[in-house]
């Protein structure tokens, strides 16, 4: 079974990419509840358990079960690349009544009787949901969210690149094993069918951490969206920067061999220093060091200027 979508060169045209504080939020839930499946955020998950004492989130564990279809409210699609949660929060309280309902009734959940109350009143549910989200944001995900997000910004930096060198063919080629695009169709593997086209909106592509190793799609009425799962999730929970090798750090210093070291993903100067531990200004300075010296090259990616390795950079840090 899978969902196939045709493409047509103007849906291929308008291909965008996302991040979704929102969306990483919710698929937590189900880390919460499964956490054999994600053995990978059990350091995220250790840290927080002993603060879930003091919420309530039958509701969200509800709308949210281990498996299987969740309440799309609750995870709009992003409406711009870098959505910030209070945005997105605000979209879930702005939910129709009627949608919610809909929604709640299509879940098929461990507790009954919870999706029953939210039903007989899905105005009132809707605004408890958004309560409860934003207490669980506040109280076990706000702090950890600049890290989520950098490892989301190196994924969504490598694939534009992908995206603007080698076409849709390449991007998709290397997106995950259930996603296969066949120059007109693209094809995901899920365990439901249906076909179709997109609806004049093109397609919205959202890296993800949480609903890792997963993916994941919405369509009409939502923007058509494919969440797809992020690359080197596995350094997530990693403290620090990688190790110098001393013969690297005699070189050229320490903190520039890791930052040559982390480049092997591109990235802006605020996630190095968020990953260095250093400062924004004393990375640009390491950064222009580096793209001075011919091993780093930074470009202009909108309103921020990525830094990457050149081919002289990746045979330094290799031979490292």
């Amino acid at each position: 079974m899978s969902v196939t979508w045709v493409l047509r060169p103007e849906d291929v045209a308008r291909i965008r990419f996302a991040f979704s504080p929102m969306w990483e939020l919710v698929a937590s839930l189900r880390t919460l509840q499964q956490p054999a499946r994600q053995s990978i955020h059990l350091p995220w998950l250790k840290a927080v358990r002993p603060r879930l004492a003091g919420l309530d989130l039958a509701e969200l564990f509800a709308l949210v079960p281990p498996a299987g279809y969740l309440a799309d409210f609750i995870t709009p699609p992003p409406d711009t690349p870098m959505p910030d949660f209070a945005a997105e929060l605000g979209r879930v309280r702005r939910t129709s009544p009627e949608r919610a309902r809909a929604e709640a009734a299509a879940v098929r959940g461990t507790d009954p009787a919870v999706i029953e109350r939210f039903m007989a009143d899905p105005e009132a549910g809707v605004a408890r949901v958004a309560d409860a989200l934003a207490a669980y944001w506040e109280t076990c995900f706000a702090e950890y969210w600049p890290r989520v997000y950098a490892l989301l910004e190196r994924d969504v930096l490598r694939r534009s690149r992908q995206l603007a060198q080698g076409g849709a063919r390449e991007l998709f080629a290397g997106l995950d094993p259930a996603v296969t695009w066949t120059g007109e169709r693209l094809i995901i593997d899920r365990p439901w069918c249906t076909t179709g086209g997109l609806h004049g909106d093109g397609l919205l592509l959202v890296p993800s951490a949480f609903y890792w190793p997963s993916v994941a799609v919405m369509s009409a009425p939502y923007q058509s969206m494919l969440v797809y799962p992020v690359r080197g999730v596995g350094t997530l929970w990693e403290q620090g920067p990688p190790p110098a090798p001393e013969a690297l750090a005699a070189l050229i210093g320490r903190s520039r061999a890791q930052i040559l070291l982390a480049l092997a993903e591109p990235s802006t100067t605020s996630a190095l220093a968020a990953r260095m531990s250093l400062t924004p200004g004393a990375v640009s300075q390491h950064l222009g060091v580096l793209s001075g010296g011919g091993l780093a090259v930074g470009m202009r990616v909108g309103k921020q200027v990525v830094y990457r390795r050149t081919p002289t950079g990746d045979v330094l840090a290799g031979q490292a």
